[in-house]
């Protein structure tokens, strides 16, 4: 049985120019930010915010949403254990972002 289908849970969405994170049930609407009003990111199930006056790692997180993904560490419908790696720092970002444009060219 799969463990989303028996429950709602709430998921991460983000803020990167304010770094706020909010938990709120998905629900596919967009969720303004509460200090600037602009629609809030959403993040995914397992997503970990880096402190406030941490550089390095927002931009990371910059990054990797900027990319299209999400934080994940389970298949879509949570049976599946199957987690993922993330950048933490920009440097992690730029290798992280060198290694996926490699990959992608023919």
């Amino acid at each position: 049985m799969c463990r989303y289908a028996e429950s709602t849970y709430k998921v991460h969405y983000v803020c990167v120019a304010c770094r706020k994170t909010h938990k709120y049930a998905w629900d596919g609407a967009d969720h303004p930010c509460p200090s600037c009003r602009l629609p809030m990111t959403y993040a995914g199930h397992d997503f970990a915010a880096p402190r406030r006056g941490n550089d390095s790692g927002w931009a990371a997180v910059a990054a990797v949403l900027g990319a299209g993904l999400k934080y994940e560490g389970f298949e879509t419908c949570g049976c599946g254990r199957e987690p993922k790696a993330r950048p933490r720092t920009r440097a992690q970002a730029r290798r992280w972002r060198a290694g996926r444009e490699d990959q992608e060219a023919p």
